[in-house]
């Protein structure tokens, strides 16, 4: 076979698959530690569980026992039993608390973060694989546990750059809606959750859209028709009403909700909690405009038993053709008091929050937020003559032992080319080491950061600028402190 013949696989990506070069990972890194130190700071422990669970484990997310890769990547293993990429981290906490429940400590309280992983159709901003952070407390049935949660997410997204007002997370109780629609006569649980799905499709196609979900159905722009949830016209009504009581203080929407739940007993609980968890995050300091109620939140998973919350990203981008974006949805949570008991058979009390970390540093990115999004490469020292390597080397050691990043140009161009890699690595400076220089015991350092600034026409820092000349000579014993001026200048 000649080698034109040879197969050549296509390089590409599979789909819903991303590559992340050092700048997206050094954003998502610098948001997981420093809402880490929050989650720490907060009383939760750490919890790292393998990529893999058995599929059995998932519950709902397992469509077909006898091959479960629907919504999830499964295998089987040699012993027949199949195995599936985790599809959250909190499938895994519930088998871990079941496996462990008699030696931890109740409530348990951990936070987790890494890949997840979704066998979905992929689509502009939704990926196969991303990056979940969550804290979760486990064996605590208050509604204080929730708000804690609550604030915690708060503190958690704030620190990672986010202003105050550029954040909010929205507050609803699936007991509210349940016991209106108990009043209402609605006893099938699928029909409640026909009326969950059209609530949560409020915000795109407005009340008009979904009263018809609500009823007999919707047909859309393209002719196909969506069946609704079968409501009678009063019952639709006051579900309407409903999602509509947001809008004002917590204490108002709970005054607000109160006239239209008509004291069914699921929803005088609901009431309760959330009256609970107001008390809890006014100690907590949590203000009206960080954490508010809001009727219309109703989470996608189906086993959210209690509060539900919704982190929503308020900050405000131009696309690409000058119209305005809003990044919306970053996370999401609420009580989920009946997953553990798929193991143990015992309703266990939980409650939890996970944002999408991707997400956040693409938001933060977009909005000039990122805080740690630019990454910065090594110092790098030049080489002009192959025999010198040994010196070249003994630089890099002495700068790496000074805990500097740094490294030898090992390509093979000239000097022209070794700066341009240089720029492109985003180097802070290069080290110049000629014939000249090791002879005479020194080294000539050029500041890439500087002309960099110089270029950008950069007018302000003047004093700064002044104190950094773009190309010095110095003493071979002055290098690492004028590197280390550079590089946390």
């Amino acid at each position: 076979m000649t080698e034109e013949a040879a197969f050549r696989p296509e390089a590409r990506n599979p789909r819903g698959f991303q590559d992340k070069r050092a700048r997206d990972l050094r954003a998502e890194r610098h948001i997981l530690e420093t809402v880490s130190k929050v989650y720490e700071r907060y009383g939760f422990e750490a919890l790292d569980t393998g990529a893999f669970e058995y599929a059995d484990a998932l519950g709902k997310f397992l469509p077909d026992s006898d091959r479960p890769n629907e919504g999830v990547f499964a295998l089987q293993d040699d012993d027949e039993q199949w195995m599936a990429l985790r599809y959250d981290l909190t499938a895994p906490l519930a088998r871990f608390v079941a496996q462990n429940r008699e030696g931890l400590p109740k409530p348990f309280r951990r936070y987790a973060f890494g890949p997840v992983w979704r066998n979905e159709k992929p689509g502009p901003g939704r990926f196969r694989e991303f990056i979940q952070c969550d804290a979760d407390t486990v064996g605590s049935a208050r509604p204080e546990a929730d708000a804690e949660i609550v604030a915690l997410a708060v503190e958690g997204l704030m620190a990672t750059g986010l202003k105050r007002g550029q954040a909010v997370l929205k507050i609803n109780n699936r007991k509210l809606l349940n016991g209106l629609l108990t009043a209402a006569g609605v006893q099938s649980e699928g029909q409640k959750l026909g009326v969950l799905r059209a609530v949560d499709k409020l915000d795109r196609l407005g009340p008009d859209g979904v009263r018809l979900l609500l009823g007999e159905g919707r047909k859309d722009e393209s002719g196909a028709f969506t069946k609704g949830a079968g409501l009678n016209a009063r019952a639709a009504e006051q579900v309407l009403a409903f999602v509509a009581a947001g809008g004002g203080t917590r204490s108002q929407v709970l005054d607000n909700l109160a006239g239209v739940i008509g004291g069914s007993a699921e929803g005088d609980e609901g009431l309760a909690e959330l009256a609970s968890m107001d008390a809890a995050l006014r100690s907590l300091g949590i203000g009206e405009d960080q954490a508010s109620f809001e009727p219309s939140i109703v989470r996608g998973l189906e086993y959210y038993t209690g509060p539900v919350f919704e982190a929503e990203l308020l900050i405000e981008t131009l696309g690409e053709k000058g119209e305005t974006l809003r990044f919306g949805s970053i996370g999401g949570g609420g009580r989920y008091d009946d997953l553990v008991a798929r193991f143990t058979g015992e309703r266990t009390p939980a409650t939890g929050f996970s944002f999408g970390v991707s997400r956040l540093a693409a938001a933060l990115r977009a909005a000039g937020q990122a805080q740690a999004s630019e990454a910065r490469g090594p110092v790098v020292v030049l080489v002009f003559d192959q025999n010198a390597l040994g010196d070249y080397f003994a630089v890099v050691g002495e700068l790496r032992a000074a805990g500097i990043a740094s490294e030898v140009y090992l390509g093979g161009s000239g000097m022209k080319a070794q700066m341009k890699y240089a720029d492109r690595r985003m180097s802070p400076a290069v080290v110049i080491l000629g014939g000249d220089e090791i002879a005479a015991g020194t080294v000539t350092v050029k500041d890439l950061d500087l002309g960099r600034q110089m270029a950008q026409g950069v007018t302000d820092n003047k004093e700064w600028r002044e104190g950094r000349p773009g190309q010095v000579t110095v003493p071979r014993a002055e290098l690492v402190s004028v590197i280390r001026r550079i590089v946390e200048g």
